[in-house]
């Protein structure tokens, strides 16, 4: 069973290219051609590929907006980015869509049909340049996360290894004898500088982040 492949790529050069070469590939079959974005969406619906090659850079719809849209609607097709861009701003936003690939166009042939084949089996394939703003954009978020336990009182993290006990304000305010106002005080404290937005929430960081 051969590989159904849609091309999107506003570069009549490229799409050619990339059509005449996957066409001696037996495992590949290219089943259409887009020229923007939009048109990549629409194509989509009709021929139902099972990978994407979605260029970035297209008129009318950009391959980022399409990427997300044809995932909403589509989750089981899968998007191989295949562009020109390396940088950390065209790079997130591609995988945060929800593309499951990212490849630049200097990519070997032999190389590129390795990855098709990687994306549709569901296995990230990614360009080394890009790695690296993965990791460094996950370390990010890590970072910020421990940059806002700092911002809590001693008392508020007392408050927090409470909550993450499953216990009531009257329980919490009994064992750290304080009032109950006092207690709700520091819960709405806690929740404000952690960005959460419950209890639940907040007893779940409490756990991921070792407070107890």
């Amino acid at each position: 069973m051969s590989i159904r492949v849609l091309i999107a790529d506003d570069h009549h050069v490229v799409r050619r290219g990339l059509l005449f070469f996957l066409k001696t590939q037996k495992e590949i079959e290219i089943v259409g051609e887009a020229t923007n974005g939009k048109e990549a969406v629409e194509l989509v619906e009709q021929l139902k590929p099972d990978v994407v090659l979605m260029d970035l850079v297209m008129p009318e719809m950009d391959g980022i907006e399409a990427t997300k849209r044809i995932k909403e609607k589509h989750p089981d097709i899968h998007i191989l980015i295949l562009t020109s861009f390396s940088d950390q701003d065209h790079v997130i936003p591609a995988i945060q869509a929800g593309a499951t690939g990212y490849q630049l166009k200097d990519i070997e042939p032999d190389e590129l049909v390795k990855a098709i084949k990687a994306v549709y089996n569901g296995d990230s394939q990614l360009h080394p340049k890009v790695t690296t703003h993965v990791m460094t954009h996950l370390l990010k978020g890590d970072k910020k996360e421990t940059n806002l336990l700092d911002e809590l009182t001693k008392r508020e993290r007392e408050v927090l290894a409470e909550i993450a006990k499953g216990k009531s304000n009257k329980e919490i305010a009994s064992s750290l004898v304080i009032t109950e106002k006092t207690v709700k005080t520091h819960v709405s404290n806690i929740l404000s500088k952690l960005e959460l937005a419950d209890r639940t929430q907040a007893a779940l960081y409490a756990v991921k982040h070792g407070i107890e």
